[in-house]
């Protein structure tokens, strides 16, 4: 087996890759971002690679990735492990649990936090006679960093010929929240069902807060489209009223222009979450799920200070209505109403499974209904 070098050529959809004690840690913003606005949250996130693929050609028989892992765990609570794709040729050809890895356990109830060491984990995967193309989608849910990549044949970046690049930003759902694989998160299912489409995601698990570093990451990157989905965290989170919302959305917008003056650039609205529609932050965990050993959450805001600038989704969607209205003159922006993607009636056959987030079936049928805007956007 030869071992080849992680680099950014085949690790697609990242930023950066720095080393470190285990091998490469996998980064999905710049280090300038991580350095100026050093948020615990966002820098737990970035570092989980949503999205991010290991991609490459080989005639090869037998492909191994090693990688080193650190994961949330919560105390008296199961969360689900990660899981590695590995797609053959656009199929998916395996799909493995993670064992291993570091753990970070926290109680939620007392905040103590203990660090627990564990051994890195090898995905080994057999592959057809010929030439193949190899994609490892890496966990989307927790911290990776890249040992080691041995190949029984060269290897050669996955080619690129002809592929558009998509560029999305939004909140723990675009992350990928309580989707069971890496490439079963909403964007990677638009992306792979829109076909040609290269991935760079953006979604960051509490953290779309319409910030300004973001914007000049997006206005950075390059882009055949771009979406942003605004709205959810600044409601869970109570960062904003509407007053500060809507100049933010707006200069948000015009750094994105800066860099991408006639890219596509789909703004959405949020989808639907009834905790939230007509009930104002901060977003927290519901006690008595807790207490049952369960997680969901709760909105626990005052409905009557809505009319004083208090955001609900409600508030949102009318205030990102007006945002579009009032940028007509950008003939390359659209308004995508996010109740077409995951409505009221969405949420009454597929629940949210805490709350908040959706469930594998909500997010496969999200990205479905996205796959037609990125088609129709790319064809222009």
């Amino acid at each position: 087996m030869i071992s080849h070098p992680l680099t950014l050529d085949i690790v697609r959809g990242a930023a950066e890759l720095a080393p470190d004690e285990h091998g490469v840690a996998v980064h999905r913003l710049p280090r300038a971002v991580r350095e100026r606005f050093p948020d615990p949250l966002l820098l737990d996130r970035e570092s989980q690679p949503s999205g991010v693929r290991v991609a490459f050609e080989t005639t090869g028989s037998r492909v191994a990735l090693t990688l080193h892992t650190t994961r949330a765990v919560f105390r008296g609570l199961d969360r689900s492990r990660g899981t590695v794709d590995v797609l053959v040729d656009g199929a998916l050809h395996a799909r493995e649990e993670l064992t291993g890895g570091d753990a970070i356990e926290t109680d939620l109830r007392t905040g103590a936090r203990d660090h627990r060491d564990g051994a890195p984990h090898t995905v080994t995967v057999d592959l057809p006679d010929g030439a193949s193309t190899v994609e490892f989608w890496l966990p989307h849910n927790e911290t990776v960093r890249l040992v080691d990549l041995h190949v029984d044949a060269p290897i050669a970046p996955a080619r690129t010929d002809g592929v558009r690049r998509w560029v999305h930003h939004g909140s723990s759902i675009s992350h990928g929240s309580n989707a069971t694989a890496p490439s079963e998160i909403w964007p990677a299912v638009a992306a792979r069902a829109a076909d040609g489409v290269e991935l760079t995601n953006l979604g960051f698990g509490g953290s779309a807060m319409v910030d300004p570093f973001m914007a000049r990451v997006i206005r950075d990157t390059p882009a055949d489209v771009i979406s942003v989905k605004l709205g959810i965290n600044v409601v869970n989170g109570d960062v904003m009223r509407l007053r500060s919302f809507v100049p933010a959305v707006h200069g948000f917008l015009d750094t994105i222009r800066d860099g991408h003056p006639d890219t596509p650039l789909l703004v959405i609205s949020p989808l639907h979450c009834a905790i939230h529609e007509a009930t104002p932050g901060p977003g927290a965990f519901d006690p008595d799920a807790l207490a049952a050993g369960e997680v969901r959450f709760t909105a626990t805001g005052d409905p009557s200070e809505v009319a004083a600038g208090r955001l609900t989704l409600e508030a949102i969607r009318d205030a990102l209505r007006d945002v579009a209205a009032r940028r007509s003159d950008d003939a390359n922006l659209t308004l995508v109403d996010g109740l077409a993607l995951f409505g009221a009636a969405d949420e009454e056959r597929l629940p949210l499974p805490d709350a908040l987030h959706p469930g594998p079936a909500a997010h496969r049928l999200i990205g479905e209904r996205f796959a037609p805007y990125l088609a129709r956007y790319l064809a222009r």
